[in-house]
């Protein structure tokens, strides 16, 4: 089973995906620690390194291309970046996104990460500007649109332990679709 988690910083992707994944007994890929450590490698911030990136292509077509193939290689895994959904494309068994208001991923993000709400906010909102002009400029995604997904959550609505319970019962009463009745990602294909 291949099950991909996206949504904006602050959303609860990586806890949730992490948590999935050890529930249900599956491996996990982040794909924010992988964007996480090419920042470290330049000696950037991750909004440092999302506003680098603009100006070079290189390095999200890098990252998408790890992704899809992991995507489209292993099995038994929960996929967890911002564009996990439409990387893993058909593949996927189940798509999820998860979001929350501004001011409670500003929180989030601000208490992990050991900085003021208003640093945090300001930084997410670049950061959100930053991917989504990216996304649509390399790959003709839009961000917001989310047809592509199976359950869309908004993760301030349920403390951590009980939202995890929502999530293993709605994979737990998943019932695979048959080619016909899969959601395609508009039937495009991505150069990733």
């Amino acid at each position: 089973m291949l099950i991909t988690v996206s949504g904006p910083p602050g959303s609860g992707k990586s806890t949730n995906a992490a948590g999935l994944a050890d529930r249900l007994e599956l491996d996990h890929v982040s794909g924010g620690d992988i964007f996480r450590e090419m920042a470290a490698e330049r000696d950037m911030t991750p909004v440092e390194f999302n506003e680098f990136a603009e100006e070079d292509p290189q390095f999200d077509r890098k990252l998408d291309r790890r992704l899809r193939e992991i995507a489209t290689t292993r099995d038994g895994l929960v996929l967890e970046s911002r564009l996990a959904g439409w990387l893993a494309a058909d593949h996927a068994d189940f798509r999820f996104w998860f979001d929350a208001p501004l001011a409670v991923r500003a929180d989030r993000i601000a208490d992990r990460e050991e900085k003021s709400v208003e640093r945090a906010r300001t930084e997410t909102e670049r950061r959100e500007a930053s991917e989504g002009k990216r996304y649509e400029e390399l790959y003709g995604i839009d961000i917001d649109d989310l047809s592509i997904y199976d359950a869309a959550y908004n993760t301030a609505r349920w403390n951590p332990d009980r939202f995890l319970d929502v999530l293993v019962a709605t994979v737990e009463a998943y019932e695979p679709a048959t080619d016909e009745g899969k959601a395609p990602i508009r039937g495009v294909t991505y150069d990733f």
